[in-house]
């Protein structure tokens, strides 16, 4: 559906526009397309560093006006939400500014580099909400139709008693030694490796889909790859770990075990180094009473197995998720018609539009945000003292 008049404009404004500024831009341009929401986005401005790759995102993106410093942003009256696109080392700064200004806030995860940040983002926030003010952190995989109705057959007890989780998220964008540098391998700025950048995701899917949290672990964290050839004209500016060359200073791998509170237990690997795997999200659910199976490789389907059925018969169903009853599919395509990678953005910005025209707060939260930081620290922690047990917070 195109604009109606007669919806409330919410004013966008976004920080950042590179691989994730690009996938929250099309969401903002096709949610209210496809969906019936109570307020229309208006993307009004785009901010980035460099002015000439600014004003070319915001003409290829579909952005009104383009800004070098996001600070200006937040003082513009018609801006009524800030979409934080950045990598980790700025988004407590911006967040917290945009709160603090009035703005809601979309952030993209994880939360923040460190605990300490996340906990100060979620403390503003909620402050914030007393305002009605309201902020939001872009764990996007939950919007997976498929990983969706995963968690409303957990919770209608399809599994009986969760007892085990296993979950994945394998990728190989970095296992060539020769892949060339880039910030998500700079602890301060990307604060953690594969445990920050896509651990955090099934960390989040885990507790998502179950319902439960994660209190404790015991972790492992592996760097196979120490250097990396500088990209460009870089590698003469920054050799300091060697001619054109950079010290990589995060994981590039993450195993841990955890208990959940509600008594199961569960096993996380997050890589960058499996050849051959793209896009890997793998979380199986095991309980007294069936299984449910997802890998994002196949992100329509979910596999589900009844305990309870004849033996004879018995094995894993797969289901096809694009029925107009299954979660956010029946605003789309017809039946059997696959949904992909993108879709989860667009499902992101309906239920953040959503919570904010009926003045609740959206999900998953700051606060959200921040248990998951507390689990990818207590990984850290435990793998630095010999992968010993350590609690997380509650």
């Amino acid at each position: 559906m195109g604009s109606d008049e007669r919806i409330p404009q919410l004013g966008v404004a976004m920080v950042g526009h590179s691989f994730m500024g690009a996938a929250h831009s099309q969401a903002w341009a096709n949610a209210p397309r496809f969906f019936d929401l109570p307020l229309h986005p208006r993307m009004l401005v785009v901010a980035g560093r460099r002015p000439e790759a600014a004003a070319a995102a915001a003409r290829k993106l579909g952005w009104e006006e383009s800004e070098t410093d996001w600070r200006k942003v937040l003082l513009r009256d018609d801006v009524d939400l800030v979409d934080v696109c950045t990598p980790g080392d700025t988004h407590c700064d911006i967040a917290v500014a945009a709160l603090e200004a009035g703005k809601h806030v979309l952030c993209e995860k994880p939360l923040a580099n460190s605990v300490a940040e996340a906990e100060l983002m979620a403390a503003t926030a909620e402050r914030a909400a007393a305002r009605g003010v309201r902020a939001m952190v872009g764990f996007t995989y939950r919007r997976v139709p498929a990983i969706a109705l995963m968690r409303e057959l957990v919770a209608e007890g399809r599994v009986g008693t969760v007892r085990q989780v296993r979950a994945q998220y394998l990728q190989d964008w970095i296992a060539d030694e020769d892949a060339p540098m880039s910030w998500r391998l700079e602890k301060d700025k990307a604060g953690s490796g594969a445990l920050g950048d896509i651990g955090a995701h099934v960390v989040d899917l885990a507790q998502f889909v179950t319902g439960e949290r994660i209190t404790g672990v015991s972790g492992l964290l592996e760097t196979f790859v120490d250097e990396r050839p500088l990209p460009g004209e870089a590698g003469a500016l920054r050799g300091s770990a060697g001619e054109g060359r950079g010290k990589v200073t995060v994981d590039d791998a993450a195993l841990f075990t955890a208990r959940l509170s509600g008594g199961a237990v569960a096993s996380f690997e997050a890589t960058r180094f499996a050849y051959g795997r793209k896009n890997a999200i793998r979380l199986e659910v095991n309980g007294s009473a069936g299984s449910l199976a997802f890998d994002f490789e196949d992100m329509n389907v979910l596999h589900y197995y009844d305990a309870t059925d004849d033996p004879r018969i018995a094995g894993f169903r797969r289901i096809y998720v694009t029925e107009p009853q299954h979660p956010y599919v029946g605003s789309w395509w017809p039946a059997g018609h696959g949904l992909g990678y993108e879709h989860g953005f667009v499902h992101q910005v309906v239920d953040l539009l959503r919570a904010l025209g009926e003045d609740r707060q959206p999900e998953p939260s700051f606060a959200d945000g921040l248990q998951v930081q507390r689990v990818l620290d207590a990984v850290e922690r435990s793998s630095t003292a010999g992968s010993q047990w350590t609690e997380v917070p509650a």
